[in-house]
This record gives structure tokens, sequence and C-alpha cells, in this order.
């Protein structure tokens, strides 16, 4: 008899943790290199289990893939240490259960950091050598991202016919963190081929249950559940699980009513766990019906209505100026409040502030964006970095500047800290400029990172950031229809120095779907001329405006004169080739970007008169 004919008429039970009992023992490397340089000790974990009551046992082998083998140097161990998981399972088992060959989920949140591409290749390596040891079964588990399961399930279910488990992980209660229901999520598992479908880590019994009392019967999938002991308590370094195993106990006969038929433990989970479970439903019948609670109705109220276009849409239609004047590195707010009324006053659509630029503590752009507002009423376009705030912070973030009203958000991955005034600072990257704009997409249909909704839909209108001053400009337009894919609305560009690298840009981004902000910055001196070609990544100047400069490096006055009368030259230039213009303010000298503000609007006052 096999597995799924087991659970035709059995409530079968798994097994628990295998990292928790190999902490206890003080071991904090590898856990899957062990198959090979500690086996009597996965063994005898194994046999523990069995020994408790488990007839279903998981290989040692959640994270035995390229990738997370790579991050202890045992990359090239993949098939050893698939194939030795295997065995010692086995070996354990005997002829008394069942074998699963465990694939561990790849994506958490970052979606960016490995490609599906990678994930397939990665996938079809160890899906290869778990077959080859002829395990019963497979069990993919702790899949946070439903597209990555899918594609494995898909690739998984072409290459055998034996059953496969998968066990899905939820941020938040009844949601996966793309927002799909779990209802939903497991039918469509259920469709392509999965044997038994469930949710596993995350979750204590308590949540999980609730979780299940949501979930209907299926009609070709049993149902699975492996929850964690409970939630943990951080304790001098390490997370402790304090779970009775009575509660167990009393909790596997829920999970039997609520229709589950492959009953395990995650995260803190023992032999002692296990046992208690199996005690309870020895013998026990699975349900062959069940009452449905019904979900509650999630109620996302639309955005406010926009009263204001966004950028990306002003600039779609017309010529738009925006300006970057950096808020103060000091306390102390006046020259900014200044420079910002004199920029409204020559008609720029919007000012934007810099998060923290080049990894240097500045007054908080949010708290300058408040004054804008309050103070002036000019628009502020907010810099977001994934350099200074997790997860948790971005999003506060986020919810925070709707509550606000502010809706204009440059998307940034940020400078790295070591580049900045606190070089021992720690740089966080929880995601990337990619991840940044799908969560603040995801935030504009109501919805949060771990698909919990949020009660509004946000209105933001999100730009990406374009680094123009690169050797494959190709690369990096293609770097710009990913960020597109992913949510963002429109680019702003760095500084361009040469009217050839404008229309280089333009050739290359003009079936882009989205519109640019050319980034343009006045050169204030020779010094800062030289600084731009020699250190910035990228930027090289023309010898004939570096000879420019250089021949009136002494004179400040004539050198802020001759940086303008380039920036011009520029300008006249790609007022021809793109409607957005970014203005860069260099060391908050505003007057030298009201200048060129007031150049900009008078070239929009004769282009509209000629028109006439």
């Amino acid at each position: 008899m096999g597995l799924l004919e087991d659970l035709q008429s059995k409530v079968l039970i798994g097994d628990g943790a295998m990292g928790t009992l190999l902490h206890a023992h003080g071991i904090d490397n590898c856990f899957e290199e062990l198959n090979i340089t500690k086996p009597e000790d996965i063994f005898n974990i194994h046999k523990a289990y069995q020994k408790a009551g488990a007839s279903v046992i998981q290989t040692n082998t959640y994270g035995a893939n390229f990738p997370k083998l790579k991050r202890y140097g045992a990359e090239e161990k993949v098939k050893d240490i698939n194939i030795e998981g295997v065995r010692l399972a086995k070996k354990a088992v005997g002829d008394s259960g069942y074998v699963l060959g465990t694939i561990g989920g790849i994506r958490s949140f970052q979606k960016s950091i490995i490609s599906l591409e990678e994930i397939k290749r990665s996938f079809r390596e160890q899906l290869f050598w778990l077959l080859s040891e002829d395990v019963d079964g497979l069990l993919f588990e702790t899949f946070y991202d439903l597209e990555e399961l899918k594609t494995v399930l898909e690739i998984a279910r072409r290459e055998t016919d034996k059953p496969i488990v998968t066990n899905v992980s939820l941020h938040e209660k009844g949601v996966l963190q793309d927002g799909t229901p779990i209802v939903k999520a497991l039918k469509i598992l259920e469709e392509l081929g999965a044997d038994v479908v469930g949710t596993n880590c995350r979750q204590g019994p308590y949540h999980m249950l609730e979780i299940l009392e949501e979930v209907p019967l299926l009609d070709k999938s049993f149902l699975s559940a492996y929850p964690n002991a409970s939630l943990p308590q951080y304790v001098d370094g390490r997370l402790i699980y304090e779970t009775d195993p009575d509660y167990f106990y009393k909790t596997a006969l829920a999970f039997k009513d609520q229709g589950v038929r492959l009953l395990g433990g995650c995260c803190g989970t023992t032999p002692s766990h296990i046992e208690a479970m199996a005690k309870a439903l020895t013998n026990a019948v699975p349900i062959t019906g069940k009452t449905v609670k019904e979900a509650p109705p999630i109620e996302v109220l639309s955005q406010e209505i926009q009263t204001q276009p966004h950028l990306h849409e002003i600039v779609q239609e017309n010529h738009s100026i925006i300006v970057e004047l950096d808020p103060p590195k000091k306390l102390g707010v006046d020259k900014f409040l200044k420079g910002a009324h004199a920029l409204q006053a020559a008609g720029i659509d919007a000012l934007t502030l810099a998060d923290n630029s080049l990894a240097s503590p500045r007054i908080s752009n949010l708290a300058m964006a408040s004054l804008l507002k309050d103070q002036l009423k000019t628009r502020p376009l907010i810099h977001l970095t994934c350099r200074d705030r997790n997860l948790i912070g971005l999003q506060s973030h986020l919810m925070g500047m709707h509550t606000l009203g502010f809706n204009q958000i440059l998307a940034l991955t940020g400078d790295p800290s070591k580049i900045g005034d606190f070089p021992g600072a720690t740089s966080v990257y929880d995601l990337s400029s990619f991840d940044l704009i799908r969560l603040i997409k995801q935030f504009n249909e109501g919805v949060s990172f771990s698909g919990k909704p949020l009660g509004q839909k946000t209105n933001f209108s999100i730009a990406g950031a374009f680094n123009p001053n690169v050797r494959h400009l190709d690369r990096a337009v293609q770097r710009l229809e990913k960020k597109v894919d992913c949510g963002a609305d429109y680019f702003i560009s760095q500084p361009i120095y040469s009217i050839e690298q404008l229309e280089d840009v333009y050739k290359a981004t003009k079936s882009l779907k989205a519109p640019i902000y050319i980034g343009i910055m006045p050169l204030t001196g020779a010094k800062n001329a030289r600084f731009l070609h020699h250190e910035v990544p990228g930027i090289k100047l023309s010898e004939n405006i570096l000879t420019r400069m250089e021949r009136i490096e002494h004179d400040k006055e004539q050198s802020a004169k001759e940086g303008i009368l380039l920036a011009k030259e520029l300008i006249d230039r790609a007022y021809e080739l793109f409607n957005g213009l970014y203005l860069i303010t260099p060391f908050m000298r505003y007057e030298l970007t009201v200048e060129l503000a007031n150049y900009i609007k008078a070239k929009e006052l004769v282009s509209i008169e000629r028109k006439i």
C-alpha cells in the first residue's frame, strides 16, 4: 500500500523540526551538509521521530540546493547531500513508514535576488537526485511565493507520478504574501497536480486551525498541516519555543476535525510533540465532510479622488520641470525654505527630496515634505531608499506618506552606508529597488507585503532611477524595462553632460513605455568638474568642458556663469528630445536651478507663441 492509499482511510503523522534539535545540541551551521559530515546525528533524529509515532519522515534536504548550499561553500555537494539524505531517512524508517524527499522554497520577500530560471535549474538538479533514490513521495514546504511553488510543482509533475505534498507558508492569516487567499491557492495547487496541499511554518496550532476552518475539503487532494510549536521568544540571541506537548495532543484532534490527513510539526516541535499527536490520533478516522466557516469579506476602500495629475501624467502630455533640493545636513531650514519658495515661484512641478543621499544623515525628507506642503503648498517628490529601513519600516513609512497625503515617490536601492559619513553603519537592503516598486504597486491595490488588506488603496505614482552613465547603455535600458514590469510609472535620470549622450539616450529609450525626466546639474567650477570626471563612476566630461571650466578656475562668479551656460546648452537639446527635465541643485545653490527653471519656462512661452 502506498502513501495515497493510506491517506484514504487514515490520518498519518509526519515528523517535526530538524533544526530545533540540532540547535539544542549546539549545531549552528549548514544542517543539510550534516548528511555527509555527521550522518549519525541525522539518523538518530529520524529514528527518534519514528519511535515517537511518525510514519511519514522527510529527508534532511530542505535547503540542499545550489543557491542555499553556496552560502556555506557546499554548492558542489548537492548530489551527495541529497542522496545521503534519502538513504539516512530510509534506513531509519525501514518498512514501517514513508520517506518524502524534501525541497524548501528559495524565495522569501526578495524576488529580485534569484530569478525563476535560476530556481528551475536548482530545483531540477535537486529533484533528479531525490528521485534517483526512489523516495516514496516529495514534500515542497515553506513556500511563501506562490509563483515559485507553481513553477516547481509543474516541473515535478511532469517528471514523476509519485505523491507530491505542497505546503505554503503565510505571513498573515488566510492569505499568501501576494494577497492570494489560501483557499484559492490550495485549489490552484490541486489543479496543478499536488496530491496533498496545506500549510506549514509561521503559525502555531491556534492560528493554523483558524485558517483551516475556512478551507473546504478538496475534490482530489488531501489536506496537510505542519504547525510551529508556538510563537518564539528571543532569549540570549536564540529563538526559543516553549509550547507544552500536551497542547499538541488536544489540538491534533481539532486538526483531524478540520479534514487534515497528514499532520506533522515545524519550527520548535520535537519528538515529544509528535508523540502527543500520534497518541491523540491513534486509530483516528478521517472526516469526509465539514462545515466551512465563511471568511470575513475583505474590504478595501478605493483611494481618494486625485485632484492633481501625477507627474508621470503631466510629463506624458507637456514639458515638465522637477528640481532636487536636498534636505539640510544641519538643523535649521530657513535657507532650504527660501530656496523652495524661489523654485516654486519659477513654476516647477515638484521639488524632489533625497533620502539621506550619499549615505549621509540629513533632516528627514518626510519632515521637509510636510513643511513644503503646509507652508508653501509645493508638491514634494519623496525619495525612498531600501538602505535605511527594513521591510517593516518601509511599509510603515509608506502608510505614513499616504496618511499625510503624499503620493509621489522615487524608489531607490540607496547608496551603501560605507561611502557616507558613518561607514560602520548597517545597510539594511531587505529589498532592492525592483522589490520596492512591486511593494508600492501592491499598496496601490490595497494589500500589504504579507497579503493583509490595508483598508484603503494608496495612490502612489512611482518613479524609478535611471543611470545612463554606464558603459553598456542597452543593459541600463533593460533594467528600466524590468522596472516597468515591476510597476514603475516613469524614470528620473542621473545628470548627463554631453549632447551626444542625450541623443544616445533618446535613441535607446524612445520605445520605452514610460517617460523620462533627464537630469541636468550645473557645474560650479573646475574643481567640481574634475571630481565628477575622475571620481564619480560613469560620468565623463569632454575635454572641451574641462578646458572651459579650468580656464576660469580662479574666478568663482565666471565659473558659475560658465556652468549655467553649459547647462543651458544641454537643456536646449534635451528640451527637443524629452518632455521631462530634472534639475539637480548643487551644494544648496538654488539660485542656479532657479535660473535654469526660468530659462526652460521662457522656452515654453516661445513655443506657445509660435503655435498661436
